[in-house]
């Protein structure tokens, strides 16, 4: 029985790799220059209209509509995640080795990373009413035995995020329950001890977890606004916000580099260009190494062009802003492109393993055998259409971020035309990220 079991497992993962096997094949046959072509021309004809159009119209958008007052968030919520947190790290530890039968597997990868991020950065801040540890830091003592560091700022969580990336791609089986309920466990403890040393403040500014969904929250339609909840376009709390601290905005640049290399080290370009045979992957811990290295060094090149563009665009507009305030200033611009990603990116994994959630809730919940399928994704009219929902997703990411952009410097002062100019290498680059995104999403993969 134990080896039919296994047996029954290989098939059922042999069948998930066929299955993206011929959803990448179907993406081949489509005709993705033209779509390419396209995402690049509405980027381009955003820039535009920026350029063309009088400040209060590009800027219009982003105001929004109030609605209701806002009401105190409950923390039963919060304090239900804690105990299903428990649950699931004693899950990861006992329950079964296969990550697509464990629900801490699929609660961690499949429920919070691929689908709660996103929602979050669609509908926006839902975190912070199922946060675990804010619910435990409510009944905890408001006196903390130690003050935060102030020169430590928000550093502890983009550390922390970049430590999560590196994981997330280097680490030989990220999925399996036992390590990450090892590595869950342990950053667990190391929360409560610091938010034990140094209270609330942890949470707003070392917690990465946390802090990264309150970025993503900001990009989503409602928000507050003073003591009532509001409606808006996406990125409408980014375009009246402060501008963030340094490590906070280059946090947000960790989002963008670490999502890209995320899709970047999957494709046949990537394997080629580390010497490994794309049609004869030797596994994951053949390549740890190098995918950290490629991580760093992917997000060391964004953060340097990226602040290139920024140098450049402020000595063509005659603009004396310091180097790092504009990077503060414009790097809340890139979480709309960084969220596309991610849905882009997530999105098929999303379909096909999202089943295996339903299948477990409905064993769980005596609902009866729930069929996991994964023949929508060896069907060509399935697949073009998941393609362009991804397309649409980084395109849509781009254009936001060109209005959030151009309207940050449209408040800082400038006449529409001084700010069309100084946009105009960030806008380039941009462009330039758009025809790239989009090539990812179309770029065959050997993992």
């Amino acid at each position: 029985m134990r080896f039919a079991g296994a047996a029954l497992l290989w098939l059922a993962g042999a069948g998930a790799a066929q299955a993206h096997a011929g959803e990448q094949g179907f993406v081949l046959l489509l005709p993705t220059d033209i779509y390419i072509a396209a995402g690049g021309a509405v980027v381009a004809l955003t820039v535009l209209l920026l350029a063309l159009l009088p400040g209060r119209a590009a800027t219009a958008p982003f105001r929004p509509l109030t609605l209701w007052h806002r009401a105190r968030s409950p923390r039963w919520p919060g304090l239900l995640m804690a105990a299903l947190l428990l649950w699931l790290l004693w899950q990861g530890w006992s329950g079964a080795r296969d990550p697509l039968g464990n629900p801490l597997s699929l609660a961690v990868w499949v429920v919070l990373w691929m689908g709660l991020v996103a929602l979050q950065g669609l509908t926006g801040d839902l975190w912070s009413r199922l946060d675990p540890f804010r619910a435990l830091a409510a009944l905890s003592p408001r006196c903390a035995p130690l003050r935060y560091p102030r020169a430590w700022g928000h550093w502890p969580a983009a550390m922390g995020f970049l430590a999560f990336a590196g994981f997330l791609l280097a680490d030989p089986a990220p999925a399996d329950p036992a390590r990450l309920a090892l590595i869950l466990g342990g950053y667990s403890l190391a929360t409560l001890i610091a938010l034990a040393l140094f209270g609330r403040r942890w949470l707003v500014r070392g917690e990465a977890l946390g802090v990264v969904m309150r970025a993503y929250g900001r990009l989503g339609l409602f928000g507050r606004r003073g003591d009532r909840r509001a409606l808006g376009l996406w990125g409408w709390q980014l375009a009246t916000a402060p501008r963030p601290p340094l490590a906070l905005a280059v946090l947000m640049l960790l989002l963008l580099g670490s999502g890209s290399f995320d899709g970047v080290n999957e494709t046949f370009w990537w394997l080629t260009l580390i010497g490994t045979n794309p049609l004869e992957f030797p596994g994951r811990s053949a390549v740890v190494a190098v995918n950290l290295a490629g991580l760093i060094a992917a997000n060391a090149a964004l953060l340097g062009i990226f602040a290139a563009t920024l140098a450049l665009g402020a000595r063509l507009a005659r603009d004396a802003t310091p180097l790092l305030d504009l990077l503060r200033l414009n790097a809340p611009a890139l979480l709309p492109i960084a969220l596309g990603y991610h849905i882009a990116h997530y999105l098929p994994s999303l379909l096909l393993d999202g089943q295996y959630v339903l299948a477990g809730l409905s064993e769980a919940l005596h609902l009866g055998h729930h069929h996991v399928t994964a023949g929508f994704l060896s069907h060509p009219g399935p697949v073009r259409a998941i393609w362009l929902t991804q397309a649409g997703a980084v395109v849509a990411g781009h254009v936001t971020a060109l209005m959030l952009a151009h309207g940050t410097a449209l408040r800082a002062g400038q006449s529409v035309r001084r700010a069309a100019l100084g946009q105009a290498p960030l806008a380039g680059f941009m462009l330039a990220y758009t025809v790239f995104g989009l090539w990812l999403l179309a770029a065959p993969r050997g993992v």
